[in-house]
């Protein structure tokens, strides 16, 4: 299962995490610079909220039970709901940390051993992010895309403290250091904002990209000359599992067989050009004014 896939890649970004807190802890401790202390602090929390995603991970790769029958695959989105939270906490805490500095600017030491180390945890977390945003993507985890992109932010996080400093040490305006720090949390809300953004939207069950409904509607659009009709079609989004249902209207003349193996064909197509996913159809008769009674449950471009 694609949740058990993803753990490995996690393990790789809590190692990151502990190396670059490791580094940028030294650089802070060096410099005293409070642009590189909310550097340190946005990699504090990429260690928590990879350990959060390792056990949302786990508990999404469980298989069906009792309880959960359609699986716990949303267990994803408290990850990524929880990333967003605390990449809000380190912007809250970089600012408080910064305005004081601002009203009082103080020196810099050690600058460029400080900014060796930061540019070197940066060059670490930029790898681990592009190898969790390929897998992401491979293993349709938000979970993954969501730790790649808050260590993309880290790196960015990064260029922009080094290149204040680089000017502070340049042209001795020590204020450029608090207000660099400034600058990060700004970004770091932004990101945090997207990642709550999408973790509602998956708990609230949306559908489907329109690349996979398109793909959906081709399959059903080719069976059409048959005679066939379909409706009802509604699709969501758990995690890395999709769930998708339609009504199938076939002659009423057909056998209970027949009807069952026209469902089976479709589903088997269906989960074949899109791995992970669940298909529930309905037959019904095609001349029974009722079958169509419930055509308005049609949420193909909404739902």
């Amino acid at each position: 299962m694609s949740s058990k896939a993803a753990r490995t890649y996690i393990l790789l970004s809590i190692a990151a995490s502990l190396v670059t807190m490791g580094l940028k802890f030294g650089a802070y401790q060096l410099t005293a610079s409070v642009g590189l202390f909310s550097d340190m602090a946005e990699s504090s929390v990429n260690l928590i909220a990879a350990l959060a995603a390792f056990w949302a991970l786990t508990v999404a790769a469980q298989p069906p039970d009792k309880e959960h029958r359609f699986g716990h695959s949303k267990a994803e989105y408290f990850s990524s709901g929880l990333e967003g939270l605390l990449i809000l906490v380190a912007a809250i805490t970089i600012a408080i940390t910064a305005i004081p500095r601002i009203l009082d600017p103080q020196p810099i030491a050690e600058l460029e051993l400080g900014l060796g180390l930061s540019i070197l945890s940066s060059l670490v977390n930029a790898g681990v992010a592009w190898v969790l945003l390929r897998a992401g993507k491979r293993l349709r985890s938000i979970t993954l895309r969501a730790d790649a992109h808050h260590l993309l932010t880290d790196v960015w996080t990064s260029v922009g403290v080094v290149a204040g400093l680089v000017i502070v040490k340049l042209t001795g305006w020590l204020v450029l250091d608090p207000i660099m720090a400034l600058l990060v949390a700004i970004n770091i809300v932004w990101v945090s904002i997207k990642l709550i953004r999408e973790t509602m939207s998956g708990l609230m069950d949306s559908a489907l990209s329109e690349e996979d409904q398109a793909i959906i509607r081709s399959t059903l659009t080719a069976y059409q000359s048959r005679g066939i009709q379909f409706h009802a079609l509604r699709t969501r989004v758990a995690g890395a599992r999709n769930f998708v249902s339609f009504h199938v209207l076939v002659p009423g003349h057909w056998s209970v067989k027949k009807g069952h193996e026209l469902c089976d064909t479709l589903e088997q197509s269906i989960m074949t050009s899109l791995p992970s996913t669940h298909v529930m159809t309905h037959l019904e008769p095609i001349e029974d004014p009722a079958s169509w009674e419930d055509a308005e449950l049609d949420r193909s471009h909404h739902t």
